[in-house]
């Protein structure tokens, strides 16, 4: 399982030319589920981007979690992070998950994040078209992968 966290001032998903979901200050979560990925990987990453210190305290420095700043938390399902590159120009997505693995593993992050955080969640809808707004505080990106929490 693997994400892209970005620490944003606000991000916001429209659907269909329709306002999705938005939230203000906290984090964007892309997450690509590959398809030996296991509910320990699900439950590993929502701990780890919940109580991960990139946000600045009172000295400038990131030692606070989007859970001591009472911020908010978007996740966006997006396979094209397992995309395999080494041949060709054209990425291979063979590693990602199907829909029926994929699918129970993306709630089950989600549930895990708002069981972390203590609070809702927002998201997109898994496998639609979305356009992502947002404004990257820093610019701070962040990626984490399951595979290689040792």
């Amino acid at each position: 399982m693997r994400t892209i966290i970005q620490r944003v001032n606000y991000a916001k998903v429209v659907i269909n030319n329709q306002l999705h979901s938005e939230i203000k200050a906290g984090l964007l979560v892309l997450l690509g589920i590959e398809e030996n990925d296991t509910c320990e990987d699900a439950i590993w990453l929502a701990k780890k981007v919940v109580n991960l210190r990139i946000f600045d305290d009172n000295n400038g420095l990131m030692n606070l979690s989007v859970k001591d700043i009472d911020g908010e938390i978007m996740i966006i399902s997006q396979f094209t992070l397992h995309a395999l590159t080494k041949k060709g120009n054209r990425p291979s997505y063979i590693k990602a998950a199907k829909p029926e693995v994929a699918i129970p593993l993306y709630n089950l992050f989600i549930e895990e994040v708002k069981k972390e955080l203590g609070k809702k969640v927002e998201t997109g809808i898994f496998g639609a078209r979305m356009m992502i707004t947002l404004e990257n505080n820093g610019p701070v990106t962040i990626f984490i992968d399951s595979k290689n929490k040792e």
